[in-house]
């Protein structure tokens, strides 16, 4: 769960207001329901979302999920699972009673672990949830970005972490300006391994 956490809130922090909550929203399906666990990613979720309906100036929608959200995060004790949840809820009172509030002033961060997580401070297995979050909101092929993990936790587990898939995906998710070209590059590497492997089962 952490590595959902981590991914999450730093793709929240990042301006992906929408797309934060995918990073945590297969894992929460599976918890049992008013958990501490799912009460707490069910309420940042709808955090996530009270955000975005607030920046799209859908006010009424703002306001029941923040509320909602609210209501999610009074369960779960202030700092659980390592997020600090009081500015958060504080927030969501503010935001509740004026929808209004990010018109004046941006949303705010997401603390996890006693920092503000961006993209840039992410290890592999956060990065690889991200990787394929990013790809679903900018429109990339996420079956490729998909590949790209599967064979970066193969390099891993044999001890090449100099693999170029491990380097590419950090790249696909903290490079803005460059994501297409280095996206381009990962999707080559991709074919040419994919194409390797069906080479060598063709010996057999």
């Amino acid at each position: 769960m952490r590595d959902q956490l981590r991914a999450g809130a730093a793709i929240y922090n990042a301006g992906f207001y929408h797309a934060a909550h995918d990073a945590w929203e297969e894992y929460w399906l599976d918890l049992e329901a008013d958990t501490d666990d799912e009460r707490l990613l069910h309420g940042l979720i709808q955090f996530t979302a009270a955000v975005h309906h607030a920046r799209g100036r859908n006010w009424e929608g703002a306001v029941g999920l923040a509320e909602s959200a609210r209501a999610y995060l009074d369960g779960p004790p202030a700092d659980y699972r390592d997020v600090s949840l009081e500015p958060v809820r504080s927030f969501l009172e503010a935001l509740a009673a004026d929808p209004e509030l990010l018109e004046r002033r941006r949303p705010i961060r997401l603390a996890h672990e006693g920092s503000v997580p961006t993209l840039a401070d992410l290890g592999f297995e956060p990065t690889a949830v991200a990787a394929t979050v990013l790809a679903e909101e900018l429109g990339y092929d996420e079956g490729a970005i998909e590949q790209a993990r599967t064979y970066a936790r193969r390099d891993l587990e044999a001890g090449d972490d100099g693999s170029r898939f491990i380097t590419l995906l950090f790249d696909f998710v903290r490079e803005d300006e460059h994501r297409g070209i280095v996206y381009q590059r990962l999707t080559d590497h991709v074919d040419r391994r994919a194409a390797r492997e069906t080479d060598v089962e063709g010996l057999f």
